[in-house]
């Protein structure tokens, strides 16, 4: 899976592209024929001055034109990575399946209990009901 990462505010060392890397192909590995596209960028909001600001932003393009954003910061960008990691694991999830539940092609009505299927092909007028039969 190819994952174009970003960093802003630092910068990026080999081991935090290749955990990102590898995170990211463990919670998202399973929907590689799903994704069209995965971005992540990491930044260091505050600079120096520390605090809860390391945020990892991870963009999930899906096939069907949906997107996933999911944005996590925490103390620690590795900690920031791997929630950011299993939130977008669970969203992507989430828009799979609700691709998965709708079916586009028309099914016949089923026959309802004591229905005489003999009536269906007489003609039906949106006003006032069945016609007779000619």
């Amino acid at each position: 899976m190819r994952v174009a990462i970003q960093a802003n505010g630092f910068v990026m060392t080999i081991a935090l592209r290749m955990y990102t890397e590898h995170r990211l192909a463990v919670a998202l590995g399973w929907a590689r024929n799903h994704l069209r596209k995965l971005a992540v960028s990491l930044s260091d909001i505050n600079g120096p001055r520390g605090g809860i600001d390391k945020r990892c932003k991870i963009q999930v393009q899906l096939s069907g034109g949906r997107e996933v954003i999911i944005e996590e910061c925490e103390a620690d960008l590795y900690a920031a990575i791997d929630r950011a990691a299993d939130r977008a694991d669970r969203a992507v999830v989430k828009q799979v399946e609700r691709t998965r539940q709708f079916s586009h092609e028309r099914m016949p009505a089923p026959a309802l209990a004591g229905e005489d299927r003999r009536d269906a092909d007489i003609p039906f007028d949106g006003n006032s009901g069945l016609l007779e039969r000619q």
